[in-house]
């Protein structure tokens, strides 16, 4: 592993620390304006990483841009429609991480549009920094935090909208399935997320994360084109 590498994975912990606490804080607020308490009652609408953080899940997101925290807890008994609120409060937390991921991709335009003569430097196979004053050093380490914040944030929201479980979008699927199919899916929610596992390490998920990836990228740059100074 050479310099860049270890650079690079020190970047992502605090980036990963806060994109999951805030796609669970997303889960719980959304909940809780929806009529249900139980999160902010156990403390989980704090943006406190420790009371979200999962290690797994964490060390997954680190090595492999897709991961989880320990999930907010929900009592659909508490909403006035559960079919519709629990999918919405499941979008919640994918629609915090696409919506981080838009602003980082923005700032991070916006630092390589104003700074592109000092973002012609990179390092070397060595490991060494190619840049030759301070404000290079900082405007690449700036663009590098907002590239990598953008990178995590799409693949967290993109990961967690798999329709299946136990990820956000199996929530979401609730609201287009019949009871009886939906819970004999997820009987099987252990055996799925084992399923889950080994598709992301062998990248038999990789077209579909892809494409879903490419899908929002397209809306990113649609939106994009119409900002100032772009």
């Amino acid at each position: 592993m050479d310099k860049f590498e270890i650079f690079e994975y020190i970047l992502r912990i605090p980036i990963i620390l806060l994109s999951l606490t805030v796609h669970e804080v997303a889960h719980g607020y959304a909940a809780y304006k929806l009529g249900d308490p139980t999160a902010k009652n156990m403390g989980r609408l704090s943006l406190n990483p420790l009371k979200h953080l999962d290690p797994i899940g964490a060390v997954c997101m680190l090595l492999f841009r897709f991961g989880w925290a320990k999930p907010v807890p929900i009592s659909t008994r508490n909403f006035k429609k559960p079919k519709r609120d629990m999918a919405i409060s499941a979008l919640a937390g994918p629609l915090s991480n696409l919506l981080m991921a838009f602003l980082a991709y923005v700032i991070s335009i916006y630092v390589a549009t104003l700074s592109a003569q000092n973002l012609q430097f990179g390092w070397t196979s060595s490991g060494d920094l190619l840049i030759l004053t301070d404000t290079g050093n900082f405007l690449y380490i700036l663009y590098l935090f907002f590239d990598t914040f953008f990178l995590l944030n799409i693949s967290l929201a993109v990961f967690n909208l798999l329709p299946v479980p136990p990820l956000d979008g199996s929530r979401i699927l609730f609201v287009l399935l019949p009871d009886k199919a939906y819970f004999g899916v997820m009987k099987y929610e252990q055996v799925i997320s084992i399923g889950i596992m080994v598709c992301l390490w062998t990248g038999l998920l990789d077209p579909v994360l892809n494409a879903v990836f490419g899908f929002f990228m397209n809306i990113f740059n649609s939106i994009v084109q119409f900002l100032p100074l772009l």
